[in-house]
């Protein structure tokens, strides 16, 4: 199988590697979990985008989850261009950020006030730094298999034993940094249960993805989360939801309306953004007064909140709400899980579709879908190679890592999810020989 890129992509990427290590932007883009060339792409449209040699394929990866509307979606397009012509940031308050702000605050349970950052990683940061300065506690509870972006106090991998403290999972974070992480397992109350009983009283919040989706999509038990809901009120620690893609993905009040659960704060970003970069963070006004210029609790950024972002988040907020675009992504998931269901039953190994409303995981390891990272099976990553090249020479794109969950649009067809299905039946057929 040839695992190449067309002929410009090669040579935009030989260009890219001399100038930006591993020629990307971001580590997953360069396809070390795959193997062969990454595309090199010009445009997108829909559901679509298209390759500079020319070739279209069917995009199931919708910029990891901001494009919920598809490709160049002409209402945000138009919010951008009229936004732009009239300057693009001005470091100074403007209309549009307080009306999202506005729609934020009116659609998420509990969030009373938001600050906007510029990405995920900010949004957590932040939210943290908020929740140690409320508390007056220096200790965070992490858990293994969520990502919280690549701020040095949580790239923190779990180890063995009760409860973990950290060490780095990347170079360059010195362990002082980690030392007041805690890492637990996803889905295992009774440590939950045993930590925050013990030391509760020194740990200012615990964050998790309610709906973990950076290392598969590993779905919690609704009594998971209300045990750590729970717990961390008896213990008066923060509970924080990471919502960046989550949020407004899976409702109007993400997992938080899903789960029935209102955590203390929240961070966001993908879908309010419109597939500008952004982030924000929030929660109930007592912990958010806590921030500069209110209280010692200081966060700044020159280009957060500029007009440009701001106004196209909220054109794709309206677009949903005014398309009726949740009910309507729950019914593309469904259609989904009909269409790959037999198919991955026939497969030559272990796979399953787990999915929540529009993201969705193939899951290639026998047994039950995981719940946890510990329960991960590595050597899926093998299975998932020849699969993803399969796909993606028949125009099919997925993630570039077979622990990337999948993300649908509104602009995805029932033509696009059967040419996933078809081309996934021939891919496993090819795995027989």
């Amino acid at each position: 199988m040839d695992l190449s890129a067309g002929p410009k992509s090669t040579a935009l990427m030989a260009r890219a590697e001399r100038v930006m290590p591993g020629g990307v932007s971001s580590p997953v883009r360069a396809f070390r979990a795959v193997g062969g060339t990454p595309l090199v792409l010009r445009s997108g449209s829909g559901a679509e985008f298209e390759d500079v040699d020319g070739k279209r394929y069917i995009d199931f990866v919708c910029s990891w989850g901001p494009l919920i509307l598809g490709h160049a979606h002409p209402d945000v397009i138009r919010a951008i261009v009229d936004t732009a012509a009239h300057g693009t940031s001005f470091g100074a308050p403007c209309e549009q950020e307080i009306e999202l702000a506005e729609y934020l605050t009116s659609s998420y349970p509990g969030l009373e006030q938001a600050r906007f950052v510029s990405s995920g990683t900010e949004a957590t940061m932040s939210a943290i730094r908020v929740a140690r300065g409320a508390t007056g506690r220096d200790k965070i509870v992490k858990f293994s298999g969520c990502y919280h972006g690549h701020a040095d106090h949580l790239l923190v991998a779990a180890g063995s034993g009760l409860v973990t403290f950290g060490r780095p999972s990347s170079a360059g974070v010195p362990e002082a940094f980690v030392r007041e992480t805690i890492v637990l397992p996803l889905d295992d109350e009774q440590r939950l249960i045993d930590l925050l009983r013990r030391d509760g009283d020194k740990i200012a919040a615990v964050i998790i993805e309610p709906v973990p989706a950076n290392n598969g999509l590993l779905l919690q038990r609704p009594e998971f989360l209300a045990t750590l809901r729970t717990e961390t009120e008896r213990a008066g620690t923060l509970l924080i939801f990471d919502e960046v893609i989550s949020g407004f993905r899976l409702a109007r009040g993400g997992a938080a309306e899903i789960f029935g659960i209102t955590p203390d704060l929240a961070t966001f970003g993908k879908v309010i953004g419109g597939g500008m970069p952004v982030g924000a963070f929030g929660g109930r006004r007592d912990l958010m007064k806590n921030l500069a210029p209110l209280g010692g609790v200081y966060q700044a950024g020159t280009l957060s909140g500029n007009a440009v972002a701001m106004a196209a988040g909220l054109a794709q907020l309206r677009t949903l709400e005014r398309e009726k675009g949740w009910t309507r992504l729950e019914e593309t998931g469904r259609q989904l899980e009909a269409l790959l269901k037999p198919v991955l039953a026939a497969a030559p190994y272990g796979a399953q579709l787990v999915r929540i409303g529009s993201l969705f995981w193939i899951s290639l390891q026998d047994g039950p879908a995981p719940r946890s990272a510990e329960a991960i099976d590595s050597t899926a990553a093998d299975r998932y190679r020849p699969i993803f090249h399969a796909l993606l020479d028949g125009g099919i794109a997925l993630a570039p890592s077979a622990f990337e969950a999948g993300f649908l649009s509104l602009a995805h067809t029932t033509a696009h999810l059967e040419r996933l299905r078809d081309s996934l039946a021939a891919a496993f057929e090819a795995a027989r020989t």
